[in-house]
């Protein structure tokens, strides 16, 4: 059974976790991404960081496929559209503490092996229980976790 992407639920969550929290949800954008529609001049190194708190925005509307709300750029009131799998993150302007998305969705990877017929550079098929051979030793260790700096960061969950 194929279950539909937990990536609307997710980003709904946290932007309801970061209004509760008094904080301003900002939300960053891949804005090569196809359906992606922002305003331009804002847009570096393809990407866009957007802030969707209630007092920014109007109408937003955070659905299963696409976040939509209205908003004013440079004095010009346009309507943004973001299709869910241009979400990269979405975050508290404070703290930065938020989620980070995955910039290629599960399918996408699909389609380009079975395009290319082979494995995708980055990509690596993981053991299960039944292979013969394991790919570990006793000598590997569990990476170290990153020192805490006192600065707030995003984190990619898998």
């Amino acid at each position: 059974m194929t279950m539909t992407s937990s990536r609307p639920y997710i980003a709904r969550a946290f932007y309801d976790w970061i209004l509760e929290n008094d904080c301003t949800p900002h939300i960053l954008v891949d804005a090569t991404r196809n359906g992606v529609e922002v305003p331009g001049e804002f847009v570096k190194d393809g990407q866009i960081v957007l802030n969707i708190s209630p007092t920014a925005v109007r109408a937003l509307h955070m659905g299963n496929d696409v976040v939509t709300f209205d908003g004013r750029f440079g004095g010009e009131a346009l309507t943004i559209v973001v299709p869910l799998d241009a979400l990269m993150a979405i975050y508290a302007r404070e703290n930065g503490q938020g989620m980070v998305f995955e910039v290629e969705s599960y399918s996408e990877a699909d389609e380009q092996q079975e395009e290319f017929g082979e494995e995708l550079p980055g990509l690596t098929a993981v053991p299960t229980a039944s292979d013969s051979s394991s790919t570990s030793t006793e000598d590997d260790e569990p990476p170290k976790p990153p020192r805490n700096t006192g600065r707030p960061s995003l984190k990619v969950v898998k």
